[in-house]
């Protein structure tokens, strides 16, 4: 956004929304985080990532992790983060353009991330529906913002979807 000339405001504004998610993510760690005092809290939510939220709640969800586990976790995340960019930083120069599908890293991730939180019939169909929007949205929609309008559209959905399982069950 910088080097495109954008304002200052536009980048603050743009900053926020895009780390909304983390409102989120934090929000649905937290029930598991009921017993911990509001200083590990704050230390915990300060290190949630996106990698470490998804490995966090998967991990939660199965019983087997507590809350001093998810915050050694989160740290390494971060640290792994920390000493990967710098030394992308002084190495990335010797690496070759498109070499190794470093281009593809960051989606595989991603759609990894995703299949870890599929737990069912409900959250398969939000995921293709968010994907098909996406791809639509693309095409039609100007800039990234489809990304955030297929989020939003799918994530209704998965809503509307879930009420009318609860009252039909034979919906799923």
């Amino acid at each position: 956004m910088l080097s495109g000339g954008a304002t200052v405001l536009s980048i603050v504004i743009t900053t926020f929304v895009v780390n909304l998610r983390h409102v989120l993510m934090s929000s649905s760690l937290a029930v598991y985080l009921r017993s911990v005092s509001r200083g590990w809290v704050a230390l915990f939510a300060y290190g949630v990532t996106d990698e470490s939220f998804a490995l966090n709640l998967t991990r939660f969800r199965n019983g087997n992790w507590d809350w001093r586990q998810a915050l050694v976790l989160n740290y390494t995340a971060n640290a792994a983060w920390i000493g990967s960019s710098i030394l992308g930083g002084y190495s990335g120069q010797f690496i070759p353009a498109g070499a190794f599908g470093i281009d593809y890293a960051l989606i595989a991730m991603f759609l990894c991330l995703l299949v870890f939180q599929l737990r069912g019939k409900l959250y398969t169909v939000t995921a293709i529906v968010a994907g098909v929007l996406a791809v639509i949205l693309a095409l039609l929609v100007p800039g990234n913002v489809y990304i955030v309008l297929a989020s939003i559209l799918a994530a209704t959905f998965g809503v509307f979807f879930r009420r009318l399982a609860s009252t039909n069950p034979d919906v799923l």
